[in-house]
Formats: C-alpha cells, sequence, structure tokens
C-alpha cells in the first residue's frame, strides 16, 4: 500500500513556491472544507491550536481524501510526542523553537529510526505504515518522513546556516511573529527590522542547498517573501478567515 509524497517530495516537484494555510481550529470538517480549497499544503498546528492526537488524527484522515500536502506542528522539539505525532501518519512535521544545530540535530534523531535516529518502532501497530500494509516501511523510514524546523528568534537567525546544514532537516519555516517578540518588537511582524531578520535566514539557509519559507498573513508580506525566493508560505488560517470573515458581517448589517 503506498504512502503519499512527503513535502520534501512535494518541494522537489514543484516548479513555483507552495503555498498553504493554517488549520489552527482542531476540527476534521473545517480541515476537510480547506483540504478541497485548491491550496497546496495543510498545517495542522498542534503548537497553538486546540488540537491533541486524536483531532491531528482525524484531520489527517479528514484532508487525505484530496490533492493536498498535509504537515503537522507538533507542540515542542519532544521525542515522545514526534514519535506518536509520525504514527498518526504525518509524514511531515515542523519542530517549532529551533535555536541551533544542536537542537535541529535532536529533532533530526527523533524522526529517524535506528542507527540514525531514536525513534520507538511500532509500525505494525501504527497508521503511518498502513498497520505494515506497506513493504518495506522500515527500511525505507526516512524516505517516508519530511522535516521542517521553524527559525523565530533573533538567535536562531544568526544560527540559521549551520541549523539548515544539519542532515536531515529538509527546510526551515520562519516564524515572524516570536522573531518579532524576540527583538523587541512584539507584534510588528512587518517592520523592516523584522523584515531583514527573514531575509538574512533567507539568504543562510539558501546557501546551505535547502528550502526555506515563511508565516505570512499580510498579503504585501507574503507577496515580498516569494518574489524574495521564499520555497513555501502560509497566507492565512482557518481560525482568521472565519473571524474577519464573521466580523465583516456584522459591521455591514448591524447599523
Amino acid at each position: 500500500m503506498p504512502v503519499p509524497v512527503t513535502f520534501r517530495d512535494a518541494l522537489a516537484a514543484a516548479d513555483r513556491a507552495l503555498v498553504g494555510m493554517w488549520c489552527c481550529s482542531g476540527s476534521p470538517l473545517v480541515a476537510e472544507i480547506c483540504a478541497g480549497a485548491g491550496l497546496d499544503w495543510l498545517l495542522i498546528d498542534g503548537e497553538h491550536g486546540p488540537n491533541d492526537l486524536g483531532t491531528i488524527l482525524a484531520q489527517l484522515q479528514a484532508a487525505a481524501a484530496y490533492p493536498v500536502t498535509t504537515v503537522v506542528r507538533v507542540p515542542s522539539n519532544d521525542t515522545v510526542v514526534i514519535k506518536q505525532v509520525l504514527d498518526l501518519g504525518a509524514q511531515t512535521l515542523i519542530v517549532p523553537m529551533v535555536g541551533s544545530a544542536e537542537e535541529a540535530r535532536a529533532a533530526v534523531a527523533a524522526v529517524r529510526y535506528p542507527p540514525g535516529g531514536v525513534r520507538g518502532v511500532g509500525s505494525a501497530l501504527a497508521r503511518s505504515s498502513r498497520w505494515n500494509r506497506t513493504e518495506g516501511y522500515l527500511a525505507d523510514g526516512d524516505a517516508h518522513v519530511s522535516l521542517l524546523v521553524q527559525v523565530e528568534s533573533a538567535a536562531a537567525v544568526e544560527a540559521a546556516g549551520e541549523i539548515a546544514a544539519v542532515d536531515g532537516v529538509d527546510g526551515v519555516f520562519v516564524g515572524p511573529a516570536d522573531l518579532a517578540a524576540s527583538m523587541g518588537l512584539l507584534g510588528q511582524q512587518t517592520h523592516p527590522d523584522v523584515v531583514e531578520a527573514v531575509l538574512r535566514t533567507f539568504a543562510a539557509v539558501r546557501a546551505q542547498g535547502k528550502a526555506v519559507g515563511v508565516n505570512a498573513f499580510d498579503p504585501d508580506a507574503a507577496q515580498r517573501y516569494l518574489d524574495a525566493g521564499a520555497s513555501f508560505v502560509v497566507v492565512g488560517a482557518d481560525v482568521t478567515l472565519l473571524a474577519r470573515g464573521s466580523e465583516a458581517l456584522a459591521a455591514r448589517f448591524i447599523p
């Protein structure tokens, strides 16, 4: 039984930047609606969204029927949580708050089976291997998993090249919100100093031959980063679309 392609494979096959959105609501119904929208990828958020293993699984299942690549952000660089989310069938993970090459290497170890890593072996019990219906899943484990790490602090920007150079890191995702906060610019993701730090991260990551992406809800910022060579972007979220859309209804119809 074949396993769908990873985000690494999708990036390699693309002739343009891949555009996606966050799924933060925890709802498989909302994830299914978003999966059919025509975007390239969905980011299921386990860090800030109200998600647990059950809701992540349900969203992966809901999106599986659609031609969209799913990515799961785990809440932290935790070996046990990473193992559990991979066993659910998530093939691409984003690990947040990676600030050094050492932390990146720990994330790589968590997604790889021994001897290359420390991922626990439970494929016979797990959706990841389709309960051992995927021939050679253990032997080909690295091919079934893609890893992105998130750079989102001023210190991490300075270490971005070293982070990207770690074998097993397929790409770096820049988080301007926490980056701005770490720079003393809380809530100012489009401040020129923050934008400059993002672009420096782009240059450092691309110099290592790795994909680089960014979170950019502001359309002008998203286009600026696309023009600067972003390999992938996130341009919205289910919860913010619902919030702004419902506010627009209230503003239009309530005097």
